[in-house]
C-alpha cells in the first residue's frame, strides 16, 4: 500500500476509521506531515499600532565569550508575519511566546532580504516587488504656483519702475523758468512743447566734435525748432525755419532780471535764442504766433547721437541720395539704419537742398518722428539694457523748463509717435514770402492754425 493509503484511514476493532492523525500510526511519516489537533496556536496580545516605517536601529551586539569566538549578532523577532507569530530572521526556528511560526515569514524559505516583517508602503515613484506602482503623492497645485509667481513678478516690476522713474526723475535737468516770459498768451485746449535742437557742444571732446563736424565754436544756437500740439483731435508738429523773420518783442533778462522795451527789431528766429537763451525764444515764439507754449525741451549734439547710438540706430527711408561735406551726410537711397553720427548729419543738412532751411525742417520732422517711434516701443521699455542707456543718454543733455515731469516727456514722444504713425500732422510753417533773405510767414494761415489749435480742432491748415 502506498503512502497515500493511510490517508483514507482504516477502521479500528469498533469500527472507527483511524485517519492516522494524532492517535499514533505504525506508519513512518514525517513529522510536519502529520496534523497536530493538540497544538494551537494561541492569541497573539494586542499589540499598539505600528507605524508604517518602524524606525531602524542597529541591533545590540553582544560581546564575545571568555576565549572564545564572538556570539552571533542578535535579530530581534520580526513582527507582524503573515500567522502573527514572532519569527527570528535569518532562522528556521519559531520563537516569542510559545507562538507557531512555519519559517515562511523569515525569508528563509524564499531568500526574502527582509525576513517576515511587512514591506513599507511603495511611495510616489517607488515600485513594490512585485513591479506595481506605488500610491502618487498629491498633485502640485499650479494655479497656486502661477498666482504665486504672478505676484512675485508684478512686484519686482512695480520697484523696478518706481525705482527707474526716481532715479530718472532726480536726473532731469529742469534749467528753463517760463515764469520770467512776460504777456502771455491765453491757455489752449491742447498742451504744446517747443523742441528745440541746439548745437551745443557742452561736454564733447576734441576727437567728438571732429567725428561728429560739429566744429569748435563756443556758446550754442538753436539748430532746429519745432512746436508739438497734442490734441484730442490730433498732434500736429510744426516746424519753424531757423531763418524765419520775426519781431523781438519787450521781454524780461532772464539773468538780469531787467525789463527790456520792444524796438521793432526784425531779426532771424535763432537770433532770439542767441540773444537771451530759451526764455526769450519762448517769449518770440508766442508774440508772433499768438500761441502759448506749455512746456519746452531741448537737446544738444552730443545728447542726440547717444541716444540713436543706444536704440542700436535708427531705421530710416531716404526718398533721394545726398552728400554734404560741412555736414559730413553722404546717404545713399532707400532704407537703411543711421548710428549717432550718421543721424546728426541728417537732421543738420542744409547745403545739399535747393530749399535749404525748408527742407531741413522736414528732414528732421521725420527723423524725429521715427526716433520717436522707435524709443517709444515695448521693447525699448521694458528692456533695461536699451531702457537705461537711453535714458542716461538724454538726460545728460535734455534742458526742460521746471514744470515739466517724466509724464510730460513721456507724453511729448508718444504724440511725435502718434505722428509717424499717421495720427496727426507734420508741416512746416505756412511761409508767404522772403524779406532781406529771411522767410516771412503768412499771418492769415498761422492766425487760422492757431485758432485751430487753440479750439482742439482738426487742423486743416497745411504749410510749405
Amino acid at each position: 500500500m502506498s503512502d497515500w493509503d493511510g490517508l483514507s484511514g482504516e477502521r479500528d476493532e469498533r469500527g472507527r476509521r483511524d485517519d492516522g492523525y494524532g492517535r499514533g500510526s505504525d506508519r513512518a511519516e514525517s513529522e510536519g506531515a502529520q496534523r497536530m489537533r493538540h497544538v494551537q496556536r494561541p492569541a497573539r496580545p494586542a499589540q499598539a499600532a505600528q507605524p508604517p516605517y518602524p524606525p531602524r536601529r542597529p541591533a545590540p551586539q553582544p560581546p564575545a565569550g571568555p576565549g572564545g569566538p564572538a556570539r552571533a549578532p542578535y535579530v530581534p523577532p520580526q513582527q507582524g508575519g503573515p500567522y502573527g507569530g514572532s519569527g527570528a530572521a535569518g532562522t528556521g526556528s519559531g520563537s516569542g511566546e510559545g507562538g507557531y511560526d512555519s519559517g515562511y515569514n523569515t525569508g528563509q524559505v524564499y531568500g526574502g532580504g527582509h525576513g517576515g516583517g511587512q514591506q513599507p508602503p511603495a511611495g510616489p515613484g517607488r515600485r513594490d516587488r512585485g513591479g506595481a506602482a506605488g500610491p502618487a503623492g498629491p498633485a502640485p497645485d499650479w494655479r497656486k504656483r502661477i498666482k504665486i509667481g504672478s505676484i512675485v513678478l508684478v512686484s519686482g516690476l512695480l520697484v523696478t519702475g518706481i525705482g527707474t522713474y526716481f532715479w530718472a526723475d532726480s536726473n532731469v535737468r529742469r534749467e528753463v523758468d517760463l515764469s520770467k516770459v512776460i504777456e502771455r498768451p491765453k491757455e489752449g485746449d491742447c498742451t504744446t512743447y517747443l523742441i528745440v535742437g541746439s548745437d551745443s557742444r557742452e561736454g564733447m571732446s576734441a576727437e567728438e566734435k571732429k567725428k561728429l563736424h560739429t566744429g569748435s565754436a563756443e556758446g550754442k544756437r538753436t539748430d532746429s525748432m519745432m512746436i508739438l500740439a497734442k490734441c484730442s483731435s490730433g498732434n500736429t508738429m510744426i516746424s519753424l525755419p531757423r531763418d524765419s523773420d520775426v519781431e523781438i518783442p519787450s521781454f524780461v533778462g532772464s539773468e538780469s532780471g531787467k525789463k527790456f522795451p520792444s524796438q521793432g527789431r526784425r531779426v532771424k528766429l535763432n537770433a532770439a535764442y542767441a540773444e537771451d537763451g530759451p526764455e526769450l525764444l519762448v517769449r518770440t515764439v508766442e508774440f508772433n504766433t499768438g500761441l502759448r507754449i506749455d512746456h519746452y525741451a531741448e537737446i544738444g549734439f552730443a545728447g542726440f547721437a547717444n541716444i540713436v547710438d543706444a536704440l542700436g540706430g535708427v531705421e530710416l527711408d531716404i526718398e533721394k541720395g545726398f552728400k554734404d561735406e560741412k555736414s559730413g551726410a553722404d546717404f545713399k537711397e532707400g532704407t537703411q539704419t543711421l548710428n549717432g553720427e550718421q543721424s546728426l548729419a541728417y537732421v543738420r543738412t542744409r547745403y545739399a537742398f535747393a530749399e535749404s532751411d525748408l527742407q531741413r525742417t522736414k528732414n528732421q520732422q521725420k527723423f524725429l518722428a521715427a526716433l520717436a517711434s522707435q524709443a517709444a516701443t515695448p521693447s525699448t521699455v521694458l528692456n533695461p539694457f536699451t531702457l537705461y542707456p537711453v535714458l542716461g543718454a538724454g538726460l545728460d543733455t535734455l534742458i526742460v523748463d521746471k514744470d515739466m515731469g517724466l509724464w510730460d516727456m513721456g507724453q511729448m514722444f508718444f504724440a511725435m509717435k502718434g505722428i509717424s504713425g499717421g495720427d496727426g500732422v507734420s508741416m512746416n510753417m505756412p511761409i508767404s514770402g522772403q524779406r532781406g533773405g529771411n522767410l516771412v510767414w503768412d499771418k492769415a494761415k498761422v492766425q487760422q492754425l492757431v485758432q485751430q489749435i487753440q479750439k482742439d480742432e482738426k487742423v486743416t491748415v497745411r504749410g510749405n
